[in-house]
């Protein structure tokens, strides 16, 4: 298996066993030895500060023109967005204890509108205006990225729910399940590696973890097992 595939095989894993969070005890980075592994140190970790800059970037991206989409709402970025709902949930017990922050809720309503809105919102990136196939690999990757964010927040709170579920049913209806790719889901290609530049595997990676996190045994549904064998024979691939 390619280098780059079985390091995102091991977030999989990682994910998948429900690995408990860890951002909020990781320390700064320092610089490594050569030959050695990068190390933190936990003294000089500031996680007020990394809340605070994760919330500055979130906020930019939220209101930046370019992120604006239609009925109201804002892309979903593999590189803005989504780093943000993953990491910021760990930083609240010594920020603002365990509440959801602003932010966390604008992007949440931001999320949940567009699952309901499914049928309705335009792709991210349309053919009409980016050219083909810009709308399928926008509607792959938005689908991933959606039950991800989502299913992230119904793991800490250990129900799945029924906008998750939306998300999901939205996520596999977007997978392939014919070809080259059979298994995978169509991804934005912008030449911008890691997040959207020949990416698919990426992709399919967070659809992993997606499944894998979300509660209620959710990776265990008999109506999802051909899709679930399909995104494991691509992985393995």
């Amino acid at each position: 298996m390619h280098s780059g595939r079985r390091w995102f095989f091991r977030i999989w894993l990682a994910a998948t066993g429900l690995a408990a969070p860890c951002l909020g005890s990781l320390g700064a980075q320092k610089a490594p030895a050569s030959g050695s592994v990068a190390i933190f140190d936990s003294a000089s970790w500031n996680e007020r500060r990394a809340a605070e800059y994760l919330d500055g970037r979130i906020a930019w991206w939220m209101n930046w023109s370019t992120s604006k989409r239609d009925h109201g709402t804002f892309c979903i970025s593999c590189h803005t967005a989504v780093p943000y709902a993953l990491a910021r949930p760990a930083l609240r017990p010594t920020d603002r204890g365990l509440a959801r922050t602003q932010l966390e809720w604008q992007l949440l309503d931001n999320v949940t509108k567009r699952v309901r809105m499914w049928g309705v919102v335009e792709p991210f990136y349309p053919d009409a205006t980016r050219g083909v196939p810009k709308t399928l690999e926008s509607r792959g990757t938005e689908s991933v990225l959606n039950a991800l964010v989502l299913a992230s927040y119904d793991a800490r709170a250990g129900v799945l729910g029924a906008d998750t579920r939306l998300a999901l049913d939205n996520m596999w209806a977007q997978q392939f399940t014919s070809g080259a790719d059979r298994g995978a889901w169509p991804w934005l290609q912008f030449h911008n590696a890691p997040w959207e530049g020949n990416s698919q595997f990426y992709g399919t990676a967070l659809a992993a973890i997606a499944v894998g996190i979300a509660p209620g045994a959710y990776r265990s549904s008999p109506a999802i097992q051909p899709a679930v064998a399909r995104m494991k024979e691509y992985r393995s691939e």
